[in-house]
């Protein structure tokens, strides 16, 4: 219990740092541009988080086991072919829903097995399934965009207003959905902790009973639907499907979770702050972009903003060491 009692404060900091950050940076740009505060681009925001936030939740579950997942964008946008292309020759929005989302997950169950049945670096795994899906998609669009009608496909993008000023759509409540599940299965479950004890020592994991191959094949499935979702979630807020699209979705789902407090170095972090750390980059983003700032400085503020959450994770756990 001491050991348990000890680390309580270091997990709070990981998730109250990245939402003081964001309450920060939100203040920031509300006092240097009015608008920005407005409950218009609020909602705005909020809702180009969407993506970004799904993509990233699939990212934290491996992340966590110490693994890192640079294909989680390219399997999402090859999802958003496989829906629309599907819809567009005449399939029912559901039927063509499942497929993408179905297919998804078995590139994460096949990274996965590649990852733990020949144990090969998760980096190299998912870096050549990146390429390989990249140019699947590609071969499958033939050239083309696809555009999305149906009602279902569409749903995530729909919106309702909250007290007659705030907008907010289906999509948002489908990601408070996951992450609410999430943080239950992360912090109340067996499974979890034993998510938490293979990131921190696989093994030390595998002497304490826990079979630490079969619980990181299921985080990768886990991953792999939550890019199926992202895929949803991408044609209900651009009816789409592009296979040039989310060209930075893997480098800002990573810099969302490393920013949003769990450690590349496994074993650490929490959900709650993975979501403040997608806010945060796409606010950055958006902010940056409201002053007239070039994408590709925006890019540089991102990659720098994920280089010093490393610098800061690396130094607090040599610190507890």
């Amino acid at each position: 219990m001491p050991g348990r009692t000890s680390r309580l404060p270091a997990m709070r900091r990981r998730t109250i740092a990245p939402v003081a950050a964001l309450a920060v940076l939100v203040l920031a740009f509300g006092l240097a541009n009015g608008s920005f505060l407005g409950a218009d681009n609020l909602s705005v925001l909020a809702q180009q988080s969407l993506v970004v936030a799904t993509l990233a939740l699939g990212q934290a579950f491996v992340v966590i086991t110490a693994g890192i997942d640079l294909a989680n964008a390219a399997v999402a946008v090859f999802a958003t072919l496989l829906i629309a292309k599907l819809a567009t020759a005449g399939t029912p929005g559901l039927v063509a829903l499942l497929a993408g989302v179905l297919v998804a997950a078995a590139i994460g169950l096949a990274t996965g097995g590649l990852a733990t049945g020949l144990r090969l670096p998760p980096f190299i795994v998912t870096f050549g399934t990146f390429v390989i899906v990249t140019a699947a998609s590609h071969l499958y669009a033939q050239g083309r965009t696809y555009s999305v009608t149906d009602g279902l496909l569409a749903w995530p993008g729909e919106t309702k207003y909250l007290f007659g000023r705030v907008e907010l759509s289906y999509g948002m409540g489908i990601l408070v959905v996951m992450y609410a599940a999430a943080w239950f299965v992360l912090k109340r479950t067996g499974w979890g902790a034993n998510v938490y004890a293979i990131g921190a020592d696989p093994r030390s994991a595998r002497r304490a009973g826990i079979r630490v191959r079969r619980t990181t094949l299921i985080v990768y499935l886990v991953a792999g639907l939550c890019y199926g979702i992202a895929a949803w979630q991408a044609l209900g807020r651009v009816p789409i499907a592009d296979p040039d699209a989310l060209a930075l979705g893997n480098l800002d789902s990573i810099a969302a979770v490393v920013v949003g407090g769990v450690s590349l170095f496994g074993g650490r972090g929490g959900v709650v702050g993975v979501l403040a750390g997608a806010v945060l980059v796409v606010v950055l983003r958006a902010g940056l972009a409201q002053f007239g700032v070039d994408t590709r400085v925006q890019d540089i503020a991102v990659g720098v903003l994920m280089i010093a959450a490393v610098a800061v994770d690396r130094f607090s756990l040599g610190r507890q060491r």
